[in-house]
């Protein structure tokens, strides 16, 4: 049962990445580029999520997954060094490649080696992560 609805689940959300246009790089850069050529039609995609997803994390108190278990807590992360730096990087990913990791994978049903090239960079960047982690920490602590 916890399979069929995973596979409910990101079927619906692929389409909807597909169908919102957020697979398009020129659609996504376009919404970035404030000071040109803006496309503001991303903001209702993102309030599409957000909003639903905001009502969704009150209601989950009092109930359980269909599927069984329990859902997540809701994180309450501090400001911190690694989620400025974290941040900043996916942001420039995301301007300058026109993608994000859920969008990438859906861009890889339709061909093209642009996908193919940002997943493989992703996969990387996450290979390395923990290693410049690491390393920063060294760093930060040293001092």
């Amino acid at each position: 049962m916890r399979n069929l609805i995973s596979l409910l689940s990101g079927s619906l959300f692929g389409a909807g990445l597909l169908i919102s246009g957020m697979t398009d790089t020129t659609k996504v850069q376009g919404w970035l580029d404030i000071f040109g050529n803006w496309d503001p039609t991303l903001a209702f995609v993102m309030g599409g999520a957000i909003v639903p997803m905001m009502i969704a994390w009150r209601l989950v108190p009092d109930r359980k997954p269909l599927s069984g278990g329990n859902f997540p807590t809701m994180v309450q992360h501090e400001l911190d060094r690694r989620l400025v730096i974290g941040s900043v990087m996916f942001g420039m990913g995301w301007g300058l490649a026109g993608l994000c990791p859920g969008p990438a994978i859906a861009s890889l049903t339709y061909g093209g080696t642009g996908g193919v090239v940002f997943l493989v960079s992703m996969l990387a960047g996450m290979y390395a992560a923990p290693a410049v982690s690491a390393k920063l920490d060294r760093t930060v602590n040293a001092t």
